[in-house]
């Protein structure tokens, strides 16, 4: 058998390392990092909001679209591509 000394000192560092690891690990897509790793995410940007709005409403037409033409009933003309920006972020 291990030796309690060891094996609680063992599981003290391996619960510190964790801790730091939780305290540094990004906090999701949607979220903010703590101050020392935080930056805005690219999800936060006015850009890729207005390119996800963009995205999801051309998908709702789509689907709509399909609807109706599953329904049976006149498809409705498509509405002209959107010119989507560069969505890369902006070189610092």
């Amino acid at each position: 058998m291990i030796p309690d000394r060891v094996f609680f000192t063992g599981l003290a560092v391996l619960a510190v390392a964790l801790i730091a690891l939780a305290m540094a690990w990004p906090q999701g897509y949607g979220d903010w990092s703590p101050a020392p790793f935080g930056h805005v995410p690219i999800q936060q940007t006015p850009e890729m909001r207005a390119a996800m709005k963009r995205e999801h409403e051309g998908a709702m037409r789509r689907q709509e679209q399909a609807r109706r033409q599953a329904a049976g009933e006149a498809p409705v003309a498509p509405a002209a591509p959107s010119m989507a920006p560069n969505l890369r972020p902006p070189q610092q």
